[in-house]
């Protein structure tokens, strides 16, 4: 059948009346939407799969709605013109409220989650490495008062209970007293006692995380992973990708040499950021293995927040 030449305009539902409630609306927009970004960091390019939320304001109560496409297309070439950085994301976020002025918007905010992948050495063995990754999270609006810009990233790392350490420490004293007394003692005999008992008790220890989120302007790098060198080395048990015997045993002595609660590890991290982002909120959780909870602790906190 001979299709008809004539077609009729589409219909724009959007553009019709406005039959609810007439009130206006913080945010209007989307979630979830999956986007290719580039990142520069260390000289090097890295592609990242990231997950997009993105909305502007509706303070209109007579405008039914947003036009949700042409943030999606903003969105879609912002992604295109990579690197990112902040000025770009300050730049996007002008565009699309500039592109919902018939709307009556004002405000547009961009969140992007993502996991950075960095290759990492072996403590010890030459040649040997392995990935890990961090989650990393952006968020960036433009108000009338300006552009904002805040970088979260999950670091984890290793911690080992003081309390426990000096537990097990009193356990293998009294042991070892009981064993050779107040006499002399006979250091081949000692060292081969401690090789089959030294560890008749052992502290608990956990992965743990430090979640720390920084404000940055609009001329600022990103700076990943000099901030994540800045929280390992303040933290000094980072987690571990491939390793031998030897790569493990150095880690047990840095673990050894570091026991901390959870209030350590966030005094840490925070007296490591103050020179350089004197305002920033550390959030360090300590999944237990001696308890069915984690312990948790915070330093720090944004502005606005209380």
């Amino acid at each position: 059948m001979k299709r008809d030449s004539i077609s009729s305009p589409l219909p724009d539902v959007a553009a019709g009346p406005h039959l609810g409630s007439p009130l206006p609306l913080e945010w209007v927009g989307m979630q979830g939407i999956a986007l290719p970004l580039w990142l520069e960091e260390g000289g090097q390019a890295q592609q990242v799969h990231a997950w997009a939320d993105v909305q502007v304001d509706l303070p209109d109560p007579h405008v039914k709605g947003i036009h949700m496409s042409r943030l999606y297309l903003l969105l879609d070439a912002f992604a295109a013109a990579q690197p990112l950085d902040a000025g770009a994301l300050a730049a996007v976020l002008r565009r699309m409220v500039d592109s919902h002025a018939d709307c009556g918007s004002t405000q547009a905010r961009l969140a992007l989650a993502f996991p950075l992948l960095r290759r990492q050495p072996a403590l010890l063995t030459a040649g040997l490495s392995g990935w890990k990754s961090y989650p990393v999270r952006l968020q960036a609006s433009v108000t009338p008062q300006g552009f904002a810009l805040s970088l979260t990233v999950e670091i984890g790392y290793s911690s080992t209970c003081p309390c426990s350490a000096a537990l097990s420490r009193q356990l293998l004293a009294d042991a070892f007293a009981a064993r050779f007394g107040a006499g002399g003692i006979d250091g081949a005999a000692a060292r081969a006692w401690l090789q089959e008992h030294a560890s008749l008790a052992t502290p608990h220890s956990q992965r743990s995380t430090a979640m720390v989120t920084v404000l940055l302007t609009e001329q600022a790098e990103l700076e990943l992973f000099p901030l994540i060198d800045l929280v390992e080395a303040a933290l000094a048990t980072p987690l571990q990708t491939a390793v031998k015997r030897a790569d493990e045993q150095a880690f047990a002595r840095l673990n050894g040499a570091n026991l901390m609660y959870v209030e350590d590890a966030a005094r840490r991290v925070q007296a490591a950021l103050a020179p350089r982002h004197p305002q920033a909120r550390v959030t360090v959780r300590h999944m237990e293995s001696l308890h069915p909870h984690d312990a948790v602790a915070q330093a720090g906190k944004l502005a606005g927040e209380y």
